[in-house]
């Protein structure tokens, strides 16, 4: 274990270099492809690096004047030239290309009446790395231990469950079942015996205008040991068995790629739930679906492997069913999550996205605030009779709309906490889970934990490296400044309000982050830097305004406008993203949501229209300047029928507005310390204590109180954090 360790701690110490490498590895594919010039050859379904199951969907191009029919195709010196399908006309061949081995493949085209490099070898070729459909791929060493959930997850209309897992990794034969829509509302399944039309089946109308009989191919199966499914509109009365050359025709070509929330009780498990692959609305509208259980954040709370298997799913999509014109991404809370950093570490997976109740991820802008409310409540419990703490100022001091958010969301805190009594552990089994006293080395349910192939385990504990700080924080400051609350509340305040220790435990020391985690997290993405895909992605950020909910709630509006600042940031504009809220009367699902729908339909057009674009320009521009002329920020006014306001969405903090003022934004505990709005400052630098930072006077004992309880100094939020620095790249591979 102790050798183990110290290996990991090495790798981790060495990230820079050694994720610099692979991502020159990743970025320079097509240095490995030859005779692009007049045969391109292009993978279809996913990267060339980054290839599951295999076999991929391949096409390459004839530019010389030469006849496609002529050219031969080898894979690892076998002729597969039969796989492919030429088309004279465009001068292609494209073909599923199967057989392929783990590890590197050799893909080669050649013209075998005119060798243009002679002696026998390829006119084109291009290396093809392939991984087991199992995974891992990029996300790192799978994660153990992992508990199967195949016999839990249940079909819709009644098909039951998918039976126990054929392996260890939780496999299951892939399995396709038909549904139709029924003249009460419903989906119900559709015999395989059936050879006609249900008397009770409708019809629905698509994007494209066309009206066509409601049955739903959905298949099954798994994927990087999830639970996979895609759901398409395809008659199987009237057209044969769908695939990458013969696409259903009631399909609108258009992909939905739905997303999980949650979080706690995100590991070791492969889930009985997928973002939804059954919506009414999408599937009417002749849209395609997909999930998997990996991308619920309730089932796998771990954005990379989010990212792996949308990855794999995809690519079985397009083997499966051809190319989409475009994949759109949808999901409210750790749906966010996933679709900020897939889009922004993981660039082209999805194409645009609608970040429902968002947060920017979890790792930083979601766990920083709620484990500053659960000390901040924790510390009003204890000291508000002491100290004569009114309401008001405990609410003032997080910020919030309203106090009840800082217990609410307690709760959520809890994903930091190891010990099964107050986290999510249900997946491992009792033996297995980790308690101080009596199994100090078993399975640590933590955010942390579960983020070990990124950030690596600390040497003297073998617990994930966690990159968790307050140090130098200074929580009540803008309201001491502005007289909400008193210099010796201020001082007991930050004299007791403590931090945790490794095992969550509130212990009077603040927490105290781990650099080589926090460095690990700047560097790959972990924390959102939107200076990735997100840079040039058509986003529609949309709420339902829950800072008014009564007993509070997580979903708070303030982390919009922190995307928003990070594009900023990142990129200097941040005219790709589109806000609109609602006072959130409709719910989060699109059946029920007029205003989602409209995004969804909104967000087809913007991506269209930026597809078919062939200008030679920016694509951030072209985002930009192919934004329909009816798609415009603003928000939704209260009355019995929402009347939309348009209106470029700031804060009440900057300025008054009609939808500031029906929505505020509220604030955080961070924010009211001082820190920016953007909330991606992991670990402060310090600066030394200064009466000029102060509004009020304190007396030479109040000073002296305030030098105790920082004596190496308080933050300076106006420079960057300590290891802050832009993401070494995209698509890094760990492994």
């Amino acid at each position: 274990m102790r050798s183990a360790v110290r290996l990991m701690a090495g790798v981790i110490a060495a990230l820079a270099a050694t994720l610099a490498a692979a991502q020159s590895a990743h970025n320079d594919v097509d240095a490995r492809h030859h005779g692009w010039t007049q045969y391109p050859i292009e993978v279809l379904s996913s990267r060339p690096d980054a290839i599951s199951g295999g076999d991929a969907l391949v096409r390459v191009t004839v530019k010389k004047n030469v006849p496609a029919s002529g050219m031969r195709v080898k894979l690892n010196g076998a002729d597969v030239t039969s796989a492919f399908l030429v088309n004279n006309a465009t001068k292609t061949l494209t073909g599923l290309v199967t057989g392929m081995r783990v590890g590197e493949n050799l893909l080669e085209v050649i013209d075998p009446r005119g060798n243009v490099k002679g002696n026998g070898r390829a006119d084109a070729d291009i290396i093809l790395n392939n991984y087991p459909i199992a995974g891992p791929m990029f996300s790192g060493p799978h994660e153990q231990p992992f508990r199967c959930d195949t016999a839990s997850f249940n079909l819709p209309a009644g098909l039951g469950n998918l039976g126990a897992p054929l392996d260890a990794d939780c496999s299951i034969n892939r399995r396709v079942d038909y549904l139709y829509r029924t003249t009460t509302g419903t989906f119900a399944a559709l015999p395989a015996s059936a050879t006609t039309y249900p008397a009770n089946m409708v019809t629905t109308t698509t994007t494209l205008g066309k009206t066509v009989p409601y049955i739903v191919r959905m298949e099954t199966g798994t994927i990087n040991r999830a639970i996979y499914q895609i759901t398409i509109l395809h008659d199987r009365f009237a057209e044969p068995a769908p695939s990458w050359s013969s696409q259903p025709g009631n399909w609108n070509k258009r992909l939905i790629y739905t997303f999980g929330g949650g979080c706690i009780g995100g590991w070791y498990q492969q889930g009985r739930s997928t973002g939804g692959v059954t919506d009414n609305f999408m599937l009417s509208s002749g849209y395609a679906l997909a999930s998997s259980t990996l991308n619920v954040f309730g089932n796998n709370c771990n954005d990379l492997v989010a990212s792996e298997t949308m990855a794999m799913v995809k690519e079985r999509f397009i083997e499966g069913y051809g190319v989409p014109a475009h994949t759109q991404g949808w999901g409210c809370s750790g749906g966010s999550y996933a679709q900020h950093q897939i889009t922004d570490n993981y660039p082209g997976l999805l194409e645009g996205i609608i970040p429902g109740c968002s947060f920017p991820e979890v790792g930083f802008a979601t766990i920083n605030f709620i484990t500053d409310a659960w000390l901040l409540d924790d510390y009003f419990t204890a000291r508000q009779a002491a100290m004569g703490w009114t309401d008001e100022q405990k609410r003032r001091v997080t910020g919030f709309l309203q106090y009840a958010t800082a217990p609410n969301i307690e709760i959520g805190a809890h994903r930091i906490d190891p010990r099964p009594a107050t986290t999510s552990c249900a997946s491992v089994p009792v033996a297995q889970r980790y308690d101080p006293a009596t199994n100090p080395t078993g399975v640590r349910c933590t955010v942390h934990d579960h983020t070990v192939n990124v950030y690596g385990r600390d040497p003297a504990t073998g617990f994930g490296r966690r990159p968790l700080d307050n140090v130098g924080i200074q929580y009540g400051l803008k309201v001491l400044n502005d007289g909400t609350i008193n210099v010796d509340q201020f001082l007991d305040l930050n004299d007791r309000i403590g931090g945790f220790d490794a095992d969550a435990n509130e212990v009077p020391k603040r927490s105290v982050a781990d650099l080589v985690a926090a460095r690990a997290a700047y560097q790959t993405g972990r924390l959102t830097n939107a200076g990735g895909g997100l840079a040039s992605q058509p986003i529609i950020d949309f709420r339902d305004y829950n800072d008014v909910l009564p007993g509070g709630d997580i979903h708070v509006r303030y982390h919009s406008f922190s995307m928003r600042k990070r594009l900023d940031k990142a990129n200097g504009r941040h005219d790709n993203q589109v806000m609109w809220v609602n006072d959130n009367r409709f719910g989060l699902y699109s059946n029920n949501n007029p205003l989602l729908r409209e995004a969804i339909l909104k967000m087809d057009r913007w991506i269209t229209a930026i597809k078919a674009d062939s200008r030679d320009i920016p694509q951030i521009e072209k985002v930009v300047q192919n934004k329909p002329a009816d798609l415009q920020e603003g928000c939704y006014s209260k009355d019995p029928t929402p009347v939309f306001i348009p209106q470029t969405q700031v804060r009440e903090q900057e300025q008054s507005t009609t939808c500031n003022m029906l929505y505020p934004t509220n604030s955080f505990p961070r924010e009211v310390a001082g820190a920016d709005i953007a909330a991606d400052i992991i670990k402060c630098q310090l600066k030394p204590l200064s009466p000029a930072d102060y509004a009020v006077a304190f007396n030479p004992a109040q000073w002296a109180k305030l030098q105790s309880i920082f004596p190496s100094g308080v933050c300076d939020w106006s420079k960057p954090g300590l290891e802050q620095q832009d993401p070494l790249g995209t698509w890094i591979f760990f492994n």
